[in-house]
């Protein structure tokens, strides 16, 4: 993930070149960027054409802005691009001698809040953290789920949690994967008796609503193994790939990947059909493939033809980590097809930047 460091002042962009460092040993491709005038020290770059033009360019590629300066810049600057809280990079302000480190934008999903206490830490400063499940030390839902690849299916119930969380009211959980670290303040198991009004649902799906307001998330942990013959259309793979997710009652919204043999990876349609739906497409040698451990369908003409006798199920297994298969081998057309998904369990205490 891209980030970018600004800074208005000689005395910020030393500074800068520090938040750089830090952003670079927690994953990020950083970058450090100033005004012509101060731009001779190594390690920094020019704000061209200028720092608002930049700053555009920016809000489309980085995942962190970050302005080394007086807040109301970085405001001002960042104001025209502020788009929506699901897809707005973290922007966080810092003033040049590095005593306050400000989360301005995307605190949670964008992981800024958590960014801004660690690099609070790192200079020596104070994060400035305003968010109220934060300052009331209390379970921020939309940051945890950003950062363990969940994806909240309506804001809407995700700002009703908060808001009962706030309100000291308590809140229910259900979930389909093993839970290992105890229940954040406020939370408490649903048992199938008195349901709390607000509530959060754990699963691949949404087909289960336990709560007046049942939050959804939906863990990224379902890959998708597909084969095909050669020029097979988008269209064809959809026809395979769509029915059998729904009727193993699996939200695309839970999908993370597709994967298949590294002779596909130019295969057209293949391709298409994962940026429509917007999955990433992963692609393995067959050599990879064949070294995945596990029973598998063979097929000596699958063999003959790519070198590996399965690309379907062994790629699904592969690109979850050895996952278990939810789906084997099944065809259309042409296609290919297995799910597999990834052994996951819940810690709501895990932490960590969120670099993806």
């Amino acid at each position: 993930m891209q980030a970018v460091v600004y800074s208005f002042s000689r005395r910020g962009a030393e500074l800068s070149k520090k938040v750089c460092a830090f952003l670079i040993t927690a994953g990020y491709d950083a970058a450090a960027q100033t005004l012509p005038k101060y731009a001779a020290a190594p390690g920094i770059g020019v704000m061209l054409p200028d720092y608002k033009t930049a700053c555009a360019e920016a809000f489309q590629k980085c995942g962190i802005i970050v302005f080394v300066g007086a807040a109301g810049i970085a405001v001002r600057t960042i104001a025209p691009y502020i788009k929506s809280k699901l897809t707005d990079p973290a922007v966080i302000s810092v003033d040049e001698k590095g005593n306050f480190v400000i989360p301005l934008l995307a605190g949670h999903i964008g992981g800024a809040n958590e960014i801004a206490r660690c690099l609070a830490g790192f200079l020596g400063g104070t994060a400035c953290v305003t968010t109220a499940t934060d300052v009331n030390g209390l379970f921020a839902v939309d940051e945890w789920a950003a950062r363990n690849r969940m994806t909240i299916a309506s804001m809407q119930a995700a700002k009703e949690f908060a808001a009962a969380l706030v309100a000291g009211e308590q809140t229910g959980l259900v979930s389909n994967f093993p839970v290992i670290s105890t229940l954040p303040q406020g939370m408490q198991f649903y048992t199938g008796e008195d349901a709390p009004a607000v509530g959060l649902d754990i699963a691949l799906n949404t087909c289960s609503s336990p709560f007046a307001t049942t939050l959804h998330l939906l863990p990224r942990i379902v890959h998708l193994g597909i084969g095909c013959r050669r020029g097979t259309e988008s269209k064809d793979i959809a026809l395979l790939v769509l029915p059998e997710l729904e009727r193993l009652e699996i939200d695309s919204r839970a999908v993370c990947s597709i994967a298949s043999v590294d002779l596909k990876k130019d295969e057209q349609g293949l391709l298409e059909f994962a940026a429509t739906q917007g999955w990433p497409a992963n692609f393995y040698t067959a050599e990879e493939l064949q070294a995945v451990s596990g029973h598998f369908t063979p097929s000596n003409f699958v063999k003959g033809i790519v070198g590996v006798d399965n690309v379907c199920e062994r790629s699904a297994v592969k690109d979850s980590n050895g996952g278990k298969l939810l789906l084997r081998k099944t065809s259309r057309n042409g296609v290919t097809l297995a799910v597999a998904v990834e052994d996951i369990v819940i810690d709501f205490y895990k932490t960590g930047l969120k670099t993806e």
